[in-house]
């Protein structure tokens, strides 16, 4: 089973349903914000997923404490993780790397860079240099000690990184639908020029490409044909 932590409603798999129903691979919400210990056993999580949100990783409340908890003993077992947004925050704090406010926040469509390491990693492979994807952040992080820097862009140094050989963070979002960023957008005046259908067959594919790329890394059986 992949455990996926979500942290708000609004902000759920997105593209990447599609892709865990096409492999026929069994996934459960975990919502930390209101279930204080997880209701599946250790022994059925096979990777966690850790999907983005509007908190930040060093807020001392409950919920984020128990999931960095959690995080810490995931990287330790050495399960594989794969974090979006603030999901990459976490992990990277988890692996004691420092959280901190972006110099500019990033809201939009915006093309990130691939470094020597992004270009090689197996799970780069269908993302181009100069690739537009989704943003939406105020925060980033310092790369984990031991990471590999996969990507940055013009605004943000760390985009992704790779630790260990199953262990993904992304800063950028590619698992979002046109209707996720339309009611992203609603909220927030400052996104009321965004474009929601600008890349959104690109996405589609690029998170079914790379999803499932990261999924054979973390052990699970392809589909057949």
């Amino acid at each position: 089973m992949l455990l996926v932590i979500r942290h708000v409603a609004a902000e759920h798999l997105g593209w990447f349903a599609q892709c865990l129903d096409q492999w026929s691979i069994a996934y459960r919400y975990l919502d930390t914000y209101r279930e204080p210990v997880p209701t599946v056993p250790p022994s059925e999580v096979r990777a966690l997923m850790v999907l983005g949100g509007p908190m930040s990783a060093n807020d001392a409340v409950d919920h984020i404490q128990r999931e960095l908890k959690l995080l810490e003993r995931a990287l330790k077992d050495e399960l594989p993780v794969f974090g979006v947004c603030l999901g990459a925050q976490l992990i990277a704090k988890a692996l004691g790397a420092r959280v901190y406010r972006n110099p500019v926040p990033e809201i939009g469509w915006a093309p990130i860079r691939l470094t020597p390491e992004g270009r090689s990693d197996p799970l780069f492979e269908l993302v181009r240099d100069g690739e537009p994807v989704f943003h939406w952040h105020e925060e980033t992080f310092e790369l984990p000690e031991q990471a590999i820097w996969l990507a940055y862009s013009d605004d943000c140094r760390h985009q992704a990184f790779r630790w260990g050989t199953a262990t993904y963070g992304l800063q950028f979002h590619i698992e979002v639908t046109p209707e996720m960023i339309a009611d992203w957008s609603s909220e927030a005046p400052q996104a009321a020029s965004i474009d929601p259908d600008a890349h959104a067959m690109r996405m589609r594919a690029l998170s079914a490409g790379l999803l499932s790329r990261w999924l054979r890394l973390a052990g699970f059986e392809a589909p057949v044909g």
